[in-house]
């Protein structure tokens, strides 16, 4: 589904990423890893479609063959800024994100979306008010709202309270289970193992390991993980 070729992307004179190469197939749930600049969220970005690389190729395939314009809103992209607007309620924020997805933007199936993250009862409570995890969660419902088939997810754990971090481990079992595509970047690596089929550690740039989770243990994947980023 998505074919990255010598991906390169500089920032003046810093590379973010350098040379990567990466397969992705319909269906997998890939685990990102690396240290802090390694060009984790940048290749995600680039996925999204929010920044452009500086060379290389990037395609994402449909079996059905659909058009470049469908694949932007196959995507959803849950970023480190959750980008909600403090002095709506959450409902109103929901509303609008929704007509920008042209997303169903009913009351009763928003109120639903946020009840499965567990925020019902504060449908009509402004974000400003909310914790930091409950804001969170309302950004993880937010991302989906369009039921994209790719999920990009940069570090989609930090900051998630206990309840928000089990609707997202669930929400991305249900998601892999329906065949959706998953990319998600994360700094603990026994998370990553517990719910990605692969496993591609990005060191300076370009990919340094990339494994399937079924040929390795844990421990021996951690192991190796140590070995690539010192």
């Amino acid at each position: 589904m998505i074919t990255v070729r010598n991906l390169t992307k500089y920032y003046g004179r810093s590379t973010a990423l350098r040379g990567l190469d990466l397969d992705i197939g319909a269906g997998e749930c890939v685990a990102v890893f690396g240290k802090n600049g390694a060009g984790k969220t940048t290749f995600l970005r680039i996925l999204a479609g929010l920044a452009r690389p500086s060379s290389g190729s990037l395609k994402i395939s449909f079996p059905d063959g659909k058009k470049p314009r469908f694949t932007r809103g196959a995507i959803g992209y849950l970023s480190h800024s959750m980008s909600l607007y403090p002095d709506l309620t959450a409902l109103e924020n929901l509303r609008f994100f929704a007509g920008l997805m042209h997303a169903p933007a009913d009351d009763n199936a928003l109120i639903q979306r946020m009840e499965a993250v567990g925020l019902g009862g504060r449908e009509f409570d402004p974000v400003r008010n909310y914790s930091r995890g409950m804001q969170q969660r309302l950004a993880i419902a937010r991302a989906f709202l369009h039921n994209p088939s790719i999920l990009l997810l940069d570090e989609p754990f930090t900051g998630l309270d206990q309840i928000g971090l089990e609707v997202l481990e669930n929400y991305i079992r249900r998601a892999v289970a329906e065949g959706k595509t998953c990319v998600m970047t994360l700094h603990d690596p026994a998370q990553g193992y517990k719910l990605a089929d692969r496993l591609v550690v990005i060191e300076k740039g370009a990919a340094a390991l990339d494994v399937l989770k079924r040929s390795l243990t844990l421990d021996s994947f951690m192991e190796k993980y140590r070995q690539v980023i010192g």
